[in-house]
Formats: structure tokens, C-alpha cells, sequence
């Protein structure tokens, strides 16, 4: 699952870290509940003001701690060579955005409980901080606090480690389905299955407390059991996408001989003589010596004012193309499932011996998907 950056905080470690903006909706929540009901339900006569205080500063921290669980997932994958595209924060979590896939099952069953055993580790800080403010004599609203935090820091890893893709228990099942059958798709697939049983089964535990008590908690079950069986429904159909470019080259599936676009012609020009009268959507740029300097979409072109066009050369508002984003003919194609593409349309510029020999689009890989899949039912 993807989710845009309505907000973008920074790097941590060189990985680029944001939130959606309903993470604004969860630091609401946590607020409320703590200062609303928990902390004055801990800590008797306490004035308001103090309650909502560090109720704020308490739901600060679990988005941090958030933020330390995807950060551990992506620092074991980085080391096992698995890029990081990014870490959101959003309502119900955070995700690490990972492009490809671990090399072995050990690999991916250390990257699945990196983030639990972080989670874990806060636990036993905040529970520490806690013990610690409590011996000193320190408010004991924020010994309340920090065992909450303690307490939900370990209810998080304990989620997560439920048996169901996309949790990290899923990631988990995978790896020890991936040893036991050394077949990844297959993995992936039943991974996919557990995740969308555990997510009915969780949705129907919300309609169940919210018919019988009317809480809110039903509510909130109901939303967490929808994203787990969505996010497990696309795993699935990624699974069985990949399963259908198992041995496919990038060379079978890719457009070949792209038009090309002169990095030195100017926008008019170029939109007047070939865009205009093509059903290419984008247009690698290349150099005076044939080289790739970029990416040129149809629709940007069409979006620079008219005035701007005949001072504008296409090598100035190409797209750069990111080295993740090349490919060799003789690649696997497979892996290109995992990218999210350029533009909107491009998953892999191809080139032999330094020059364009192709495209890979989303369109590409849709006809290679497909034609697999009826090739099969054929047989």
C-alpha cells in the first residue's frame, strides 16, 4: 500500500520520512483519549490544563515510536540490500515503502521482526522512564503516561505479529512458508490468504462490539479489519502478478525502439512535429551523443504555458531518471512489479550498450500479466 506525503519531515538515516495527513486524525485520538479519560482516571485532581498537556506530548511520542518501528524494518532491509522508497506516517500506523524483495527467507523473517522487537524496546524504555520518575518522586501524571505508552508500545508488537500479510506476523508467516516451500510466490499467496481471513475476522469483531456495547472501539476495529483485508487482497493479486512473470525477461515485455526526443529541440518544436501525432505518452530524452538525459510526458508538455515553449529545450524539463529506474534487455521482469512508476506511466527505461533500446510501462506489464494469465486458462 502506497500512501502520498501530504507532509514531508525530513530524512532519517537518508530515508525520506513524511505523513499523510490523517496522521492529524490518530495524534487527535490519542489526545483525547489520554487526556480526556485515561490520565484524569490514573491521576485524581489534577488541573485540566496538565492533563492536556502532556496528553499532547504523550501522543507525540507513540507517532515517534511509530516512526522508530518502520525505521527498524528499514534499516535490516537496507542492509540486505532491499531499497527503501520512503517511510508515512498515516492513521493507522506507519508504512515502509520497500522496492523489491529480500534475498532469502532469513532475510525477510529478520526485516519482519526488526519493527516489533523495536516496539518491544520502547516498551521496556518508557516502562523504565516510568519506574524511574516514580522512585524519584516525579508528577505522577507522567508516570501514567509513560506506562501507557509502555503498555501500547507492546500491544503494538503484539498486533502486529498476528499471522496475516501485511502485518509483520504475515511477513513472518512468509519467510517460514518461503523456507518450508523455496517457492517465494507461493509464500507471498497463502501470506495473502491468512491476511484477508485475520482481516474479516477482525471486522467482524467490530460489528460484534459495536451492535452489543455501541463503542467506539467497534468502530475502530471494523477499520483496521478493511485495511488489513484490503491491503491483503493487493498482496495477493501482486503475488499472482508476479507469479506470471516468472521467467519473463524485461527484453518480452518492454516497447521497443521508443521514439526518441533531442534533448536540444525546444518544446514547441518537439510537441508540434512528433508529440502532437503520437500515441507515446512519454519520450526518453537523449544528448548529442545518444545518451539518456531523461524522461519527457506528453501531458507536462502540454501543461507549459505557450509562451514558455519556444524558449524552453526539452533537456531542461526532462525528468531524471533515477538508476533504480534502468534496465537491462536480459533482466528479470518480475521485480519491476514492485516500482512505482515515473510519471505515472514508466517502470524502466532499457538500455543496451548505453543507449535506449526500450520502455517498460504500466500498460507493459498489464498485457504481460494478462497474456500469461490466459495462456493458462487455455491450458
Amino acid at each position: 500500500m502506497v500512501l502520498r506525503q501530504t507532509v514531508r519531515l525530513g530524512r532519517v538515516a537518508g530515508i525520506p520520512v513524511g505523513a499523510n495527513w490523517t496522521v492529524a486524525v490518530i495524534l487527535l485520538i490519542i489526545a483525547e483519549v489520554l487526556g480526556g479519560s485515561i490520565l484524569p482516571g490514573a491521576v485524581r485532581h489534577e488541573p485540566a490544563a496538565v492533563y492536556w498537556m502532556v496528553a499532547v506530548v504523550g501522543a507525540v511520542l507513540f507517532l515517534a515510536s511509530l516512526l522508530g518501528h518502520e525505521l527498524s524494518h528499514a534499516v535490516v532491509a537496507r542492509r540486505y540490500g532491499v531499497r527503501v522508497r520512503s517511510i508515512t506516517l498515516w492513521m493507522l500506523g506507519g508504512i515502509a515503502e520497500l522496492e523489491g524483495d529480500p534475498p532469502d527467507p532469513g532475510a525477510e523473517l529478520r526485516i519482519a521482526l526488526a519493527g516489533p522487537a523495536a516496539s518491544v524496546a520502547a516498551g521496556a524504555v518508557f516502562a523504565g522512564v516510568a519506574a524511574a520518575a516514580g522512585y524519584a518522586g516525579g508528577p505522577a501524571v507522567v508516570v501514567a503516561a509513560a506506562v501507557w505508552l509502555a503498555v501500547m508500545n507492546v500491544a503494538l508488537a503484539v498486533f502486529n505479529l498476528l499471522p496475516g500479510a501485511p502485518l509483520d506476523g504475515g511477513r513472518v508467516l512468509r519467510a517460514l512458508l518461503w523456507r518450508h516451500y523455496r517457492d517465494r510466490r507461493r509464500a507471498d499467496a497463502a501470506a495473502g490468504r491468512a491476511g484477508q481471513f485475520l482481516g474479516g475476522a477482525i471486522v467482524a469483531a467490530g460489528v460484534a462490539e459495536l451492535l452489543a456495547w455501541g463503542s467506539f472501539g467497534g468502530i475502530w476495529l471494523m477499520l483496521m479489519g478493511w485495511f488489513l483485508l484490503s491491503a491483503a487482497g493487493a498482496e495477493k493479486a501482486a503475488a499472482a502478478a508476479g507469479a506470471a512473470l516468472g521467467g519473463v525477461r524485461v527484453a518480452d515485455i518492454m516497447t521497443a525502439g521508443p521514439q526518441l526526443a533531442p534533448g536540444w529541440s525546444t518544446v514547441r518544436d518537439f510537441t508540434g512535429r512528433v508529440a502532437a501525432h503520437s500515441a507515446q505518452k512519454a519520450f526518453p530524452v537523449v544528448d548529442f551523443d545518444g545518451r539518456l538525459a531523461g524522461l519527457a510526458f506528453a501531458d507536462r508538455l502540454d501543461a507549459i504555458p505557450r509562451g514558455a515553449r519556444t524558449e524552453l529545450r526539452l533537456d531542461q524539463v526532462a525528468l531524471a531518471v533515477p538508476p533504480a529506474y534502468l534496465a537491462a534487455p536480459g533482466d528479470p521482469a518480475g521485480p519491476l512489479l514492485g516500482r512505482r512508476p515515473l510519471g505515472g506511466i514508466v517502470v524502466a527505461v532499457v538500455l543496451a550498450d548505453d543507449r535506449v533500446a526500450g520502455l517498460v510501462t504500466v500498460a507493459d506489464l498489464l498485457v504481460a500479466v494478462r497474456q500469461h494469465r490466459l495462456a493458462e486458462a487455455r491450458t
